[in-house]
């Protein structure tokens, strides 16, 4: 433990305090004011009642320093210490979950919206966040409704003859085609991002005097258009449910701590309605004040879209710093707000109720995993309860382009940061058992760490891959880790019988011939059955990737004006093989970096069948093959 005399020799400016371990290893990165005051009320007479605290100071050896001039700088410091070194005691905010916005440029000549992932700074104007791809989808599906904006790149739709569907449909007004001047389209582009807003009342106010000022001008096709469209803006905003008066985007942030879980969730309102909501659980004893401040930290970093006002649940000491901080990303001022009376405080009351609600749900998941992984224990006789639980798989066809797989589960539930995988290198030919070998060598020599070991070991087949994996450990040195494999159900039939019927799916476990028989449609089965195939996804899936990327490279290798410059473009922009031989001759014309000689040879090379008739066509088909180049090489996991 560090000494008092070593605590006073911090210095009392602002900064980031480094808490290492025996070995050196970075434990906890704070942040502080006076980073002496901060270090000395973990090591205080008293003592810390939270056991988290308490185990954090007992292997702390030594505690190492950074001065900052100002706290938003310590703040800016600190959150990019933790993302580079992931300290055990850290809150570290995983989430995988993808964020949605809506995209209008309104400097462009013809706006189009669009739905992307990430929040840039590039003059646009950003809408949401929505939950999901769906969500995003269903309000663009409204929007075009309302306000008939191109759906498709210009270049694109001025390849057709005549507008397409959704201009028959009254969801596109065919500025391609010329059928809508550039003055009216920009209404209907400012005006879709005021009903984004939720700036509903400006917009009517607004359509409402253009269609007096048709009428008057006797334009009474013009005024009906407008008098349509304010009663359909009308009819969809009395659905909408209004919680504030105010037009600012907010978020609001709640927070709820149960013994050693924390809860964040956080409540997206958009011009006075509630837009959607995020619930953030985590392990965490630390103090409530960091926890919120290092969240906010690290969520306003991201690629999100950053609100005029966030509401909070308790006053935090780094609201200064975070303002500031917040305030230069979004190039506007962001308020963080503390309320105590009102609206706002119900609404803050009502994200912390959501909190509460995700909490509970995390807790009685965690506590249904501890009995099914328990369950599991005790069936398969293991020497630990299978907190963390990894998985591994091959896929090949015929030793070509085999890759392996590893899968992550920790206490019931899908570890993304555990998801590896490998492109086989040393082994030739169908050989799946030295494929494991080599897989689980690469896995044990080089990603071992205290956080990470596995538990149990899961493997996808029978006694014989079970064996491989056994003999494999042995050879690592590899000692203390249960390791069982799980084989698919079979189809049984007798000879005179007339019914199909599939056997129960089984596990081996070392050393035992017969296999156990987990009751069929159980949890611990289906727990052991989803890890598999999960694992059996994540490594086709990289085979297929690859299958296909060579099978793009071998079939344009052939094509007269494809080089590999072009080649990587053509993957770039297509995706796949397929996505290629789905475009339409139109789309690839208006790839810029492709003439239009190359253009035609491509399309050639691709549908042979339509060019049938002419012998040298034919003759150069046949010359196309989607086998696997012979320069292939091996890539790195």
């Amino acid at each position: 433990m560090v000494d008092d005399f070593h605590i006073e020799t911090l210095p009392v400016s602002p900064g980031v305090y480094l808490m290492k371990g025996e070995r050196g290893e970075i434990l906890y990165v704070g942040k502080a004011k006076n980073i002496r005051k901060r270090v000395r009320s973990y090591f205080g007479k008293g003592g810390e009642s939270r056991y988290h605290i308490q185990f954090l100071v007992t292997k702390v050896k030594s505690i190492d320093c950074i001065v900052t001039d100002t706290e938003k700088e310590a703040l800016i410091l600190e959150n990019t210490l933790i993302k580079q070194h992931h300290p055990r005691y850290n809150l570290d905010l995983r989430d995988d979950k993808t964020y949605f916005s809506l995209r209008i440029d309104l400097n462009e000549a013809f706006p189009q919206i669009s739905i992307i992932r990430k929040v840039i700074q590039d003059g646009a104007r950003y809408f949401g966040p929505y939950s999901s791809a769906s969500a995003a989808r269903e309000v663009l599906k409204q929007l075009y409704r309302l306000f008939p904006l191109r759906h498709y790149p210009l270049a694109t739709c001025r390849q057709r003859k005549r507008p397409c569907l959704f201009y028959q449909l009254r969801q596109c007004s065919a500025p391609c085609h010329g059928l809508i001047s550039r003055d009216d389209y920009q209404a209907l582009a400012e005006g879709a991002a005021l009903f984004l807003e939720g700036k509903n009342h400006d917009l009517l106010k607004i359509y409402r005097q253009r269609m007096n000022s048709a009428a008057a001008e006797e334009r009474y096709e013009e005024a009906g258009r407008f008098r349509d469209l304010i009663h359909a803006i009308e009819v969809t905003v009395e659905k909408q449910k209004m919680v504030t008066r105010s037009n600012e985007d907010t978020d609001v942030v709640g927070y709820f701590r149960h013994g050693a879980y924390s809860s964040i969730a956080l409540l997206f309102i958009r011009g006075g309605r509630l837009n959607g909501n995020r619930n953030f659980t985590f392990a965490w004893e630390m103090d409530d004040n960091e926890c919120l401040s290092s969240f906010l930290t690290d969520y306003y970093q991201r690629d999100v879209v950053i609100p005029g006002e966030v509401l909070l649940p308790m006053p935090n000491d780094d609201l200064s710093a975070l303002t500031e901080l917040v305030t230069e990303r979004r190039r506007r001022k962001t308020k963080f707000v503390y309320p105590r009376r009102g609206t706002k405080v119900e609404l803050v009351k009502l994200a912390i109720k959501n909190a509460e609600s995700a909490l509970q749900k995390e807790l009685d998941r965690v506590a249904s995993a501890e009995t099914v992984l328990a369950e599991l224990q005790d069936r398969l006789h293991l020497r630990n309860v299978p907190h963390r639980i990894e998985c591994y798989d091959i896929s090949t066809i015929q030793g070509t382009f085999a890759v392996g797989s590893r899968v992550s589960f920790f206490n019931g539930k899908a570890d993304k940061s555990g998801y590896r995988r490998y492109r086989i290198r040393t082994v030739h030919g169908s050989d799946d058992f030295a494929m494991m070998r080599e897989v689980l060598s690469r896995r044990f020599s080089r990603d071992m760490t205290e956080n990470n070991t596995p538990d149990l070991i899961l493997i996808d087949g029978g006694i014989g891959q079970l064996n491989a994996v056994t003999a494999a450990l042995d050879e690592l040195g590899i000692k203390g880790i249960d390791t069982v494999s799980l084989a698919k159900s079979r189809v049984e039939r007798e000879m005179t019988g007339e019914e199909i019927q599939r056997s129960n799916e089984r596990v081996f476990l070392p050393g035992r011939k017969n296999p156990v028989v987990l009751r069929q449609n159980s949890r611990p089965l289906l727990l052991l059955a989803q890890i598999r195939d999960e694992a059996h996804r994540f490594a086709i899936t990289y085979h297929k990737q690859l299958r296909q990327k060579e099978t793009l490279h071998s079939l344009l290798d052939n094509i007269a004006g494809v080089g590999s410059k072009r080649r990587r473009e053509l993957l770039k922009r297509f995706g796949s093989l397929a996505g290629l031989r789905k475009a339409r001759r139109e789309e690839l014309m208006a790839a810029s970096f492709l003439p239009a000689n190359v253009v035609e040879n491509i399309w050639q090379a691709l549908h042979p069948d339509e060019n049938s008739g002419s012998p040298e066509r034919e003759a150069a088909a046949d010359t196309i093959t989607e086998r696997p180049s012979a320069k292939a090489r091996p890539e790195a996991s």
